[in-house]
Order: C-alpha cells, then structure tokens, then sequence
C-alpha cells in the first residue's frame, strides 16, 4: 500500500466519519423530541454532546500522545460505533442514561477527530504533498460533508426513522475505524523523550500557544469568527427572515448561500492555495467572512442584495481553517501536536455555543437592529486585528517545518 493512497483513504475515512456526525447531530435531537414531545430536552441532549467533544478535544492529547494517533482513531472510531448502536438500540431508555450516553459519544468522536487530524502530517510528508494543499483539500470535503450530512440524514429521518439513521451512523464510524487500522499506515516515530506527567503535558501546549504571537492571533481570529458565526445562522438570520420577509423560504435561501460560497471558496482555494500569501489570505478572509454578513442584515430589508453578501462572506472565510491548518501542522514541533491541535479546536468550537447564547440575550435585550449593527461593528474591529498584526505573519512566506524537540 503506497502512501499516496494510503493518504486518500484516510481521507475518505474522514469524509464518511464527518458526514456520520452530521447525521447524528440531525438524529439525536429528533429522537428525543418524538419520544418525549418536549424542546428543551432536545436542545439538552444537542448541548450534551458537543461540551464533551470540546473537552475531550484538550484532555484527550497526552493519551494520544502515549498510544498513537492511528492507535487512538482506530479505538476511538470503533467505540463510536458501539455508543452509537446503544442509543439506536435502546431509543426509549430513560432519559438520563440517553443523556450519559450521548456525551460518551461526544467524548469519543472528539477523541476521533483529534486523532485523525494528527495522522494527516506524517501521511502527507509520506506522500509527498504540500500540507497547505492537503488541509485546503480537507476543508472543501468538510463543507461538502457538512452540505450533505444534515440533509441526508432529515431524508434518512423521513424514510425510516431517527433510530434506523443512528444504526446507519454507527456503521460508518465502524467502517472509519476499519479503513484507518487496515489502509493508514504513517511513518513509525520514535521519540526518545521521556512523556511528561498528564497535567504536566496539557501545561506544556498551553503555554505553547500562550507564547506564539502567530498561533495567538489566529486563535483569536477563528474563536471569534465562530462567535459570529454561530449567532449569524442560529439567531439573527431566523429573526431577520422572520421580521423582515414573513417567511422560511429566505432562511433556506440566506444560510444556502453562505454554504454555497464556503463550499466554492473552499474548492477555489484548494486550486490556488500554493500562490496565495497565505497571512494576507487568511487576513483577508477573516475581514470579508465575518462582518459584511452582519451589517448587510442591519442596513437593508433586501433578500437579494443580503442572499448576495451573505455568499460572499462564505466564499471569504473558506480560507480561514486551510490556513490556520497547515500552519499547526508546519510550524508546531511534532511532539507537542497533539495537545496544541486538540487546544486550537477545543477553543475554535467553543466560540459556536457563545455566539448563539450572546446573540439571543443581544437581541432579547436591545432589539433585532442595534445587536446586529453592534455585533456588526464588534466584528469589524476583531477581523482587522490580524490584518495589523502583519509581523507575526511574515513567517509564512517562507513556510519551513520545524523538527521534533
């Protein structure tokens, strides 16, 4: 087995996982809903199972430090599998025990997720293929997963049922974890560093990233793009739609044309992405990405002109995660990957809970408007930080890996 395919089919392993995932996030919340008839216990059990994922995305580093990244995706994405299985086995189980369940499965995939970004590294050096490449690649299958993932599994839904999609889901981590264990095989490493002491070994990452003004300000960028974000599509998008044009047709038609521009960007940007600057794109996309989309639906009543805007931003933003991916992958020693990957997405995905929680209290407490004009002009701010911040970033135009320490 080459590396070159070796490299494809982790990442087809990683596109069935990703669309699996979102299936769940589809399923799961309309199982509860249908078995208890209740909203608030839907929202719980979604909220129930991405805190684990977060948190297990920081602590779960030094054990994947110990076992291995292909080791610990391999288990991870089988005991998904069987946590997934025990929720569509076991639909009408008393609630509190779905909820243990549904973090546990949180947990793994978050386990699973970190793992799999590890292996992409070795596999790509393996096989000759520039990182920035490989994770501009990697971020136009995830909008492509994540464009087919929740639809798929609303027709899954309508055809079956919400326990039959989970069986489904639990299928296609078990296939992951196979492809991976049979076909991914990275180059052996051998680290003659004794491991630090758990808490110890988290302490290390963080201060890490603390000390890297590159790393700091990109962290800053995609939490509070992911802020934004968030708000965006589950608060004010809905509101506006609903205020301004009385109808659900302009939801679908708004946040399918953000996805429709994320996913172009991303295609585009994997084309051109080794004769772009890489800061100045990552700047650039941050400041088109994130506060056009919220001014455009406080200073017009448009659909058209908001539809329009809206796609631009996501064609803006696709360009963020390659960037900021390669980076990690490049530029952080090889044996602190693990805790610093796992810190950047943990503190990346927490700006998604944030920003629908402090766009519903904005609004509820100023009104549709002045939370989308602050929230507007509160983004502007942040997305010009990186772009004033030009010497930390200078470093990326002539990307050199830095080895093992």
């Amino acid at each position: 087995m080459n590396a070159r395919r070796g490299l494809v089919i982790l990442f087809v392993a990683d596109v069935l996982s990703a669309v699996g995932s979102r299936i769940t996030m589809v399923a799961i919340p309309w199982l509860v809903l249908v078995t208890t008839g209740s909203a608030a216990r839907m929202g719980l059990v979604a909220a129930v199972e991405l805190v684990p994922y977060i948190v297990v995305s920081i602590m779960a580093a030094p054990v994947i430090d110990r076992l291995g990244p292909r080791r610990t995706a391999i288990l991870a994405n089988l005991a998904s599998a069987i946590a997934v299985a025990a929720i569509a086995g076991m639909a009408t189980i008393d609630f509190a025990v779905l909820l243990v369940l549904v973090a546990v499965a949180g947990a793994l995939r978050g386990a699973a997720d970190r793992s799999k970004e590890l292996l992409v590294r070795p596999m790509a050096e393996a096989a000759g293929v520039q990182l920035i490449r490989i994770t501009s690649l990697h971020e136009a299958f995830a909008r492509g997963a994540t464009l087919l993932g929740a639809p798929l599994g609303g027709l899954l839904i309508y055809w079956t049922d919400a326990a039959s999609v989970l069986w489904i889901d639990a299928v296609t981590f078990l296939v992951c974890g196979l492809l991976i264990a049979g076909f991914v095989r990275p180059p052996e490493v051998v680290s003659a560093a004794r491991p630090d002491k758990y808490f110890r070994s988290l302490a290390v990452g963080f201060s890490y990233v603390r000390r890297d003004a590159l790393l700091a300000t990109m962290l800053i960028t995609t939490f509070t793009m992911n802020i934004f974000a968030s708000a965006s599509t589950a608060v004010f998008i809905p509101i506006w739609v609903a205020d301004e044009l009385g109808s659900p047709a302009g939801l679908g038609l708004t946040l399918g044309a953000f996805a429709a521009g994320a996913l172009l960007g991303s295609i585009a940007f994997a084309v051109w992405a080794t004769k772009l600057p890489r800061y100045l794109t990552f700047a650039l996309g941050a400041f088109i990405g994130g506060s056009p989309r919220l001014l455009v639906l406080g200073l017009s009543d448009s659909l058209e002109l908001v539809a329009v805007v809206t796609f631009l931003s996501g064609i803006g933003i696709a360009a963020i995660n390659p960037v900021f991916g390669a980076v990690l992958y490049e530029y952080v020693p090889k044996d602190l990957q693990a805790r610093v990957i796992g810190l950047v997405a943990a503190t990346s995905f927490a700006g998604l809970p944030l920003g629908a929680l402090l766009a519903g209290e904005l609004v509820s407490g100023f009104g549709l408007l002045p939370a989308l004009i602050g929230s507007g002009i509160a983004c502007l701010i942040i997305s010009v930080y990186p772009l004033l911040r030009r010497g930390p970033g200078k470093v990326l135009d002539t990307p050199a890996p830095v080895e093992a320490r």
